[in-house]
């Protein structure tokens, strides 16, 4: 029987390796992922967990269904940007968008909200267009220039 295992060793004879190993410091040195896309995580979970957190579940029912939405989505375009930073440098700006809306949506969405769910809603809002920019900013200074 023939050994098809590959031996874990180095690179260095791939025919490519100059092209990888320049991509692999332009993805570490261009766009720091540990410093943005963890904060946009846990806002968006956050934003998920608020309605239980600030006890309006049951005076907002439909906040509490619209933040839960938007906290997950929030949460999975953090994860996206974290493990294909490359694909998602576009949607950067889509968090900005959802900041904004965010910002409005207690009185759209909402009847009648109380003080601390606009706060909390704003205050949502204003990091999440906050940290889109800053991933924004960040992923445009690391797309590959030819």
């Amino acid at each position: 029987m023939a050994n098809v295992s590959h031996p874990r060793g180095d690179i260095g004879s791939h025919p490519d390796v100059d092209e990888m190993r320049d991509r692999y410091a332009r993805m570490l040195g261009g766009r720091d992922v540990a410093l943005v896309d963890g904060p946009v995580f846990l806002l968006g979970l956050y934003c998920a967990m608020s309605p239980w957190i600030l006890h309006y579940t049951t005076s907002q029912p439909a906040l509490v269904t619209h933040n839960l939405i938007m906290g997950i989505a929030i949460g999975l375009l953090a994860l996206g940007f974290t493990l294909a930073p490359e694909r998602m440098n576009g949607l950067s700006w889509a968090l900005c968008a959802m900041g904004a809306w965010m910002i409005i949506s207690p009185w759209i969405v909402g009847s009648s909200p109380d003080t601390g769910a606009v706060l909390n809603s704003i205050i949502i809002g204003a990091l999440a267009v906050a940290l889109g920019a800053i991933c924004a900013v960040t992923a445009r200074g690391s797309t590959p220039r030819a």
